[in-house]
């Protein structure tokens, strides 16, 4: 079964265009599918609308928050109560083109875990949008290690088992790629389709750039040190102890070699202050290897909060 995941926030106008564009779509699959659109506490129509379609297709599946918790949250959501074996996530804004999905599903045929969209020739505005998406692209790829030219598109494809366990927070929905190569994933990226949004206004702005590459820092130290954060917090603890050993040598230096008293240099508070540091630095680290044996997550509880739900049997995650 196929599963296309649908985050919606305040998209009423957008919704009856995408119901015809989605079901033109799954109609080619040839397979089962399902459409989960998850209502992200939309303040307009949109659950109304959602409601409207769900009492026509039994495939259409509505989730609606309580309030408004952000497009990670409902990716989230969309994933722990899908069905399918396979996961397609698309926005609901119209900007991606629901006719791609064949062919995610088709380079998916091939082998691969995870095919990503690549929005190649992006309708937004060339500076505050392309640019800095183009930049942050780059920058994730640096430090992640994997190679993307396009993590803001919301259209992929996953194979379920390669994100079965995967939790996520902040803005970390685009990220799936990275957690997927983490567990071995074999990742590909084609170009789709891109349109100018035609209704409503884009829900994110520049502000969102710095949240997401806090969350990147967060994604790259879970990937490589989550398992041993004292190898973080130790070694920093560590330099610090050996810059203290070294303010106090040329403390040594300048009294026995230049004459120069202790007091009249701020190296012996420097000093204490860098080796004080240093064993806090140590301590945190074997306080984070303590709170790795009960990891949060082992409590199962998901970030959203879910107020209803329609065409569901039981509820998920």
């Amino acid at each position: 079964m196929i599963s296309i995941v649908v985050p919606v926030f305040n998209e009423e106008d957008s919704l009856p265009e995408l119901e015809r564009a989605l079901f033109d779509a799954a109609a080619g699959f040839g397979l089962p599918f399902e459409i989960i659109a998850v209502n992200d506490g939309s303040s307009d129509r949109s659950a109304e609308v959602l409601k409207e379609i769900a009492a026509r297709h039994p495939e259409f599946k509505v989730v609606n928050f309580r309030r408004n918790f952000g497009q990670t949250a409902a990716m989230m959501a969309g994933i722990n109560y899908a069905s399918g074996d396979v996961i397609v996530s698309i926005d609901s804004d119209l900007q991606n083109d629901p006719a791609d999905i064949p062919r995610l599903l088709k380079k998916l045929d091939e082998g691969y875990d995870v095919v990503s969209g690549w929005r190649q020739d992006r309708k937004d505005a060339a500076i505050t949008r392309n640019f800095v998406s183009r930049v942050a692209n780059r920058l994730i790829s640096w430090i992640s290690g994997v190679s993307l030219h396009d993590y803001g598109c919301t259209l992929k494809a996953y194979r379920r088992d390669v994100i079965e366990g995967v939790k996520l927070y902040g803005e970390m929905h685009r990220f799936i790629p990275i957690y997927a190569k983490a567990e071995g994933a074999r990742i590909a990226e084609i170009a789709v389709n891109h349109r100018p949004r035609r209704f409503g206004s884009s829900k994110y702005g520049l502000e969102r750039t710095l949240k997401v590459i806090l969350d990147l820092l967060v994604i790259s130290f879970l990937d490589r040190y989550f398992s041993k954060p004292i190898y973080v917090f130790g070694g920093f603890g560590a330099a610090s102890m050996i810059a203290a050993i070294g303010c106090l040598f040329w403390m040594l230096y300048l009294k026995i070699v230049e004459g120069i008293s202790m007091i009249l240099t701020p190296l012996p508070m420097l000093s204490a202050m860098l080796f004080l540091i240093g064993i806090m630095g140590i301590l945190m680290g074997l306080l984070a290897e303590i709170l790795v044996r009960v990891y949060f997550e082992s409590q199962s509880r998901p970030a959203y909060n879910v107020q209803s739900v329609l065409n569901m049997t039981s509820a998920k995650g």
